[in-house]
């Protein structure tokens, strides 16, 4: 077995099996503690909107008015009242605006998936065509399944045209 020396220590196989489970368990500690960390946060971590509202048009400031002073309470309450439902239509807005992206992201999506299916199904009839041939004229099925004409097939594969011929009609007749 292979050894290291080490200041007069011998560090062997056992050894660094040892030295890496309890690095194993160092690490498991850390994480296990970060993780208690992270449970004792407040649990009414204030919902973060910024980087919606940099995205978005500025909303313009009212004009101030010459006398701030003299509003009256109901005005005051108003505004107070105004404030929480301001917060929350920015909130759903940019909620809407997520969602949004993400159907556009999900067509997106579709469409890549639809034309993967389609290859994965022109790929599959091309197997098909080679599995119900005979070994001899798998090639020649192929080329008539890529669409080659049966004069191109007969000289490629060294068979007779009525052979290409006949290959290229079971190709035919297998992909309707």
């Amino acid at each position: 077995m292979p050894a290291l020396e080490l200041g007069g220590m011998t560090l062997g196989l056992r050894e660094g099996v040892i030295g890496l489970i309890v690095l194993v368990a160092l690490y498991m500690l850390f994480v296990l503690l970060r993780m208690l960390h992270l449970r004792r946060r407040p649990a009414e971590a204030p919902v973060q909107i910024a980087p919606v509202l940099a995205e978005r048009e500025p909303i313009p400031a009212a004009e101030p008015e010459a006398e701030p002073a003299m509003a009256s309470g109901s005005e005051q309450g108003a505004a107070r009242m105004a404030a929480p439902q301001l917060g929350e239509n920015l909130l759903r807005s940019a909620l809407e605006q997520e969602v949004s992206q993400l159907r556009d992201e999900v067509d997106a999506i579709r469409g890549e998936l639809a034309a993967l299916r389609g290859d994965m199904q022109h790929e599959l009839a091309h197997l098909r065509a080679s599995q119900t041939v005979s070994p001899i004229y798998g090639d020649a099925m192929q080329m008539a399944v890529s669409g080659y004409d049966p004069a191109a097939i007969a000289e490629r594969c060294g068979i007779a045209r009525a052979e290409a011929e006949l290959v290229v009609a079971l190709a035919k007749s297998q992909d309707h």
